[in-house]
């Protein structure tokens, strides 16, 4: 069985990252276990990828730190701003997009990153980041119809333009290719990583899609039945436990689950 070190004891709160999370506990009714006990940290301009089956606590966590479910202990802190006690402060330095983003029906789709960006900008910033969504959602003539008429592969990139154009400091990606072609995924990933460099916007998300998370992020969290099982970058966890890729991981952590609490 395969055994890897998961430290979790307290952390010193600190804007030196651009996200805490500490022995983070979310029951929900009747006793179902969302996470328990999670602990991890992302630099800023790091990606780093939570992945795990479903039901594993992703979304949970996620939701969370986007300040749209109260954990049930522990905390969460973006930037050194805790998420309960302040999270009018949170939603000024993140962006959520959640792995079914709705859209404005009966609004168009330049009207809806019209609407969504005037929320965080105005002036000539405001207009420059409409410029920018626009380009990114490549949806051309469409953006001038109703978003009710889009596909799901449409509407997700219309969100997503509109969470990268806000350039915001830490930007929360729940499956963020999900529902897309090859074509548009590569794309999203090239303009994730793009942004993440150019901007130094801080990623954090999530994803099912194994291979994605090879080859965006810096650094991964294993989640299993709501706990961490193990961190690292993606070589570290391919040399300690001898999987060739991050599936062949996460199998011989799974099958080794009890040595890692």
């Amino acid at each position: 069985m395969v055994q890897l070190d998961i430290v979790v004891a307290g952390l010193n709160h600190s804007s030196n990252y651009a996200l805490q999370v500490v022995n983070l506990t979310k029951i929900y009714g009747r006793g179902s276990i969302g996470v328990k006990e999670l602990s991890f940290t992302v630099k800023p301009g790091e990606i780093y990828g939570l992945i795990g089956p479903n039901g594993s606590g992703k979304t949970t966590t996620l939701r969370i730190i986007a300040t749209l479910l109260k954990p049930t202990s522990g905390e969460a802190l973006v930037y050194g701003v805790n998420v309960v006690e302040n999270p009018l402060k949170v939603r000024q330095l993140i962006n959520y997009l959640p792995e079914e983003a709705g859209a404005y029906r009966d609004l168009t789709g330049l009207d809806f990153i019209k609407f969504m960006l005037s929320l965080r900008y105005n002036g000539r910033e405001f207009e420059k980041a409409i410029e920018e969504a626009v380009e990114i959602s490549d949806l051309g003539g469409n953006l001038k119809k109703p978003v009710r008429t889009y596909s799901k592969g449409m509407k997700r990139i219309l969100a997503l333009s509109v969470v990268l154009a806000s350039k915001p400091k830490l930007m929360i990606l729940d499956e963020p290719t999900s529902g897309l072609d090859v074509e548009k995924s590569i794309y999203i990933r090239e303009l994730i990583r793009k942004y993440n460099r150019e901007f130094n916007v801080t990623v954090l998300l999530s994803s099912h899609n194994m291979l994605e998370v090879e080859r965006l992020c810096d650094r991964v969290g294993m989640l299993y039945k709501g706990k961490l099982i193990a961190e690292g970058t993606i070589e570290e966890l391919k040399s300690k436990t001898g999987g060739r890729d991050l599936e062949e991981v996460f199998i011989k952590l799974k099958t080794g689950e009890g040595d890692h609490r």
